[in-house]
């Protein structure tokens, strides 16, 4: 019986062509944006079991657990009242500065706490990343939402410490949650820069704590704001004022404080949070995600 050849359908594509027709993609290959973010999407729940496993390893060792979620920075307000406002005397210059220097601290807190775990989300994970595929904004988005969930619990602490100072509940105090969602937005892209930046620069890790500072003292966090008028003017002063830390503790004081002074108006401190949010949110988000390929190699 005569054999008779049958030409296969891929007979004559090359390589690339095959590939392709078999749904195969280069090893490494840096994936489009719109691909890479329905990626995230996909694996939203391991990001969510992956910072609840962080947030019950890293207190499950101690004794009061959870509790240090909101005692740290009750702690930090009450070491900086001792200070600036007995010794330095500000709790004469401020209207109930006790409430007015907590505010400051738990808001300051929240996005210093992302910037320090982001800066560590990549390099704290080498084996994973190694070791699994999947895409490595989880793991600084798992850092953000660690540090969501705790200064959520920290604002339900931080209103009764502003109750108990003599604020009464108001309509304003209804701020809280667009201002929350504004600066988790402007911290994850800070997070994802620090991720990817913290990755190629190791000593960037042990700068972290002195910018830190320098930011602390210049977010209006320890004094009254308007004591930035006293020594500036003109574009010195708008730069200062427009710091985005400066903003989103100027606008949680005017959510929870009923005489709260502020460096703006509520309309220009708002445009300024939603311009902030935006811009590090999507600026962070497609610095890292250009650095895909590289995380864990070398």
């Amino acid at each position: 019986m005569t054999e008779t050849a049958v030409a296969s359908a891929d007979a004559g594509l090359s390589l690339k062509e095959l590939a392709r027709r078999n749904g195969l993609s280069a090893s490494g290959r840096l994936p489009s944006l719109p691909e890479y973010t329905r990626d995230l999407w996909a694996y939203r729940h391991f990001i969510r079991a992956h910072s609840s496993a962080k947030i019950t390893s890293s207190l499950g060792n101690t004794k009061l657990g959870a509790v240090w979620q909101v005692l740290t920075p009750i702690i930090n307000a009450a070491v900086y009242y001792v200070i600036f406002g007995l010794v330095l005397g500000g709790h004469e210059e401020m209207p109930n500065f006790i409430a007015y220097l907590c505010i400051g601290v738990f808001v300051f807190q929240f996005t210093q706490s992302t910037v320090q775990t982001g800066a560590n989300a990549i390099t704290g994970n080498l084996g994973m990343i190694r070791a699994l595929h999947f895409p490595r904004a989880s793991l600084p988005l798992s850092a953000a939402v660690v540090e969501i969930r705790n200064f959520v619990v920290a604002l339900f602490v931080l209103m009764g410490i502003v109750l108990l100072t003599g604020e009464p509940i108001t309509v304003q105090w209804l701020l809280l949650a667009p201002l929350l969602l504004l600066q988790s937005f402007f911290n994850l892209g800070l997070g994802l820069f620090m991720a990817r930046y913290g990755s190629k620069v190791r000593d960037v890790k042990q700068l972290i704590p002195f910018v830190m500072r320098f930011w602390l003292y210049g977010s209006a966090v320890l004094y009254p704001v308007t004591k930035f008028r006293d020594v500036l003017s003109g574009w010195k002063l708008e730069v200062v004022e427009a710091n985005p830390l400066l903003v989103f503790i100027e606008l949680a004081r005017h959510a929870l404080l009923e005489e709260a002074v502020l460096a703006n108006t509520p309309t220009v401190l708002w445009i300024q949070a939603t311009v902030w949010s935006l811009v590090v949110g999507v600026l962070g988000y497609l610095y890292f995600w250009r650095g895909e390929k590289g995380y864990g190699r070398g």
